[in-house]
């Protein structure tokens, strides 16, 4: 089973794009709740290259590492990657209100599909804040 969110970035498809891949920016933007964080990322924006970021619980209690391989990138529009024995597409669309972007993605079997959901969602529509907030 693929989840698809998405969310609209009142912003330029090259700063959407640059925000959505610099390491430093994904510490910043990539969390879905306050007591959350990403401690650690790597970018190698090209098919064959890696990815990881390093989220944990800000307590300590918990983290874990999301990471993969780009399969596709075609600048400033499409990534596709694999992560483990699941994979994601983040589409970047420009319209009158800004880029769309939509993540899919494989849910996996730990957590039901709402949870998995709002996560995902609740990430992304961080990542339109940091943006519209002029840090992209």
């Amino acid at each position: 089973m693929q989840i698809t969110v998405s969310t609209v970035v009142a912003a330029p498809i090259a700063t959407v794009w640059a925000a959505y891949n610099a390491p430093e920016a994904i510490k910043v933007w990539n969390t879905a709740s306050p007591d959350w964080h990403t401690t650690a990322s790597t970018v190698d924006l090209r098919v064959g290259g890696q990815f990881s970021s390093r989220m944990e619980a800000k307590d300590g209690s918990f983290g874990f590492d999301f990471a993969g391989e780009y399969t596709k990138v075609e600048a400033p529009h499409l990534l596709e990657y694999r992560f483990g024995e699941r994979t994601g597409r983040v589409e970047f669309a420009e319209g009158p209100a800004g880029v769309t972007v939509t993540v899919t993605f494989d849910a996996e079997d730990t957590y039901p599909e709402e949870q998995q959901r709002t996560g995902w969602q609740a990430i992304l529509d961080n990542f339109a804040r940091y943006v519209v907030a002029g840090k992209g």
